[in-house]
């Protein structure tokens, strides 16, 4: 990384830093958005595809277990493997970004 990307991310940090304990910035506009949503809204559409994931594999289980002719075997597994990555991946960012906040609440100012 270089030291002009460096001292921006630095900077964004900051800004971030003061609007959060509720002081303006200094004369900088600092965006969020990732795309159209920012990252809040990222975030909720991962749970929610994560959580679609789950209901359509429970939904599949049930199904192949009522006898449903259309639900096969291997589509069902397959189904339920996709919804248990997708879940451990949740849990994973869910475990790195309380590790991030942590980390950057114990960073002395």
């Amino acid at each position: 990384m270089s030291t002009p990307a460096i001292q921006s991310a630095l900077s964004q940090m900051q800004s971030l830093a003061s609007q959060a304990a509720g002081q303006p910035v200094k004369g900088q506009q600092v965006t969020t958005a990732v795309g159209a949503g920012g990252f809040a809204g990222e975030l909720q559409a991962s749970i929610q595809r994560i959580n679609s994931l789950k209901l359509e594999a429970a939904a599949k289980a049930e199904a192949f277990q009522a006898g449903d002719p259309s639900v096969e075997l291997n589509d069902l597994m397959v189904d339920m493997q996709k919804a248990s990555v997708a879940s451990e991946m949740g849990t994973q960012l869910r475990n790195r970004l309380v590790t991030a906040y942590k980390d950057v609440m114990n960073m002395q100012v």
